[in-house]
């Protein structure tokens, strides 16, 4: 697992790197319990004030690694991974900023509603895929993202599924700053450090008390959405959509 994550604390900041450029940073469930790992070792770590997730390459992330989750999707306790993940980044108390390369699909864009700081490329790409491979939302999407935007612009990121750029993500509020692609990882680094420097017991309350109102019905909707997910990828349609994907043609929905 250690060449797929790359962790390093220094300054009082602890950066996870997402290191499978050659799959797009796709997740596996192994990663899954990697980064659900190594990000509450850094929350329960004195030496660590803040959190940056990253990645190698030219993506952030492009999802799940849509043959692992085949495989995995007859096994019991596949959803068990990804659910442990999902809480930890949900419920963490130190905060945790992204750094947003390039193309952030699925998983890659709703693990993003749990940040507290994002920071995105001008060459960066959103995409929220589900209905278009015969599922449903995830990562708390159903829940944060309405909240963010409303129910018709969620509706429309999470069942059309086109593809949308940092500008606009920007203008949503999912992103805080979109910066020149040869600038990031310098500003990211560097907005890191200023966050490093401030009273961390402030920091670390005020973020609690952010999210405080809201962390009971988010625990509840992380658990729904993970059995709906897993229901769905048991179902014919998001079978003929994760063949297509393989055969990497357009799936036929018609005979349902």
């Amino acid at each position: 697992m250690s060449e797929l994550l790359n962790i390093t604390t220094r300054e009082r900041i602890c950066q996870i790197v997402l290191n499978r450029p050659e799959k797009k940073n796709a997740l596996t469930l192994a990663m899954y319990a990697g980064l659900a790992a190594a990000l509450l070792a850094a929350d329960n770590d004195p030496q660590v004030r803040v959190i940056v997730l990253s990645s190698s390459g030219d993506s952030f992330c492009s999802g799940n690694d849509i043959a692992d989750f085949i495989a995995a999707a007859s096994r019991p306790g596949a959803v068990e991974a990804p659910l442990r993940f999902l809480q930890t980044i949900a419920s963490l108390k130190k905060p945790l900023m992204a750094v947003v390369s390039g193309a952030a699909v699925g998983i890659g864009t709703t693990l993003l509603l749990h940040c507290d700081l994002v920071i995105a490329s001008d060459q960066a790409r959103f995409q929220l895929p589900f209905a278009r491979l015969g599922l449903v939302p995830e990562g708390g999407s159903s829940l944060l993202l309405p909240q963010l935007v409303g129910h018709r612009r969620a509706f429309e990121l999470l069942v059309m599924g086109d593809t949308f750029s940092a500008a606009t993500a920007r203008e949503m509020g999912l992103v805080n700053r979109v910066v020149m692609h040869s600038s990031l990882q310098d500003l990211a680094m560097l907005e890191a450090g200023k966050l490093a420097a401030l009273a961390p017991e402030a920091v670390c309350q005020s973020k609690a008390m952010l999210r405080s109102y809201t962390q009971k019905q988010l625990d509840a909707v992380l658990v729904a959405e993970v059995k709906q997910f897993a229901d769905r990828l048991q179902s014919a349609e998001a079978a003929e959509a994760l063949q297509a994907f393989v055969e990497k043609r357009e799936p036929d929905f018609s005979r349902f």
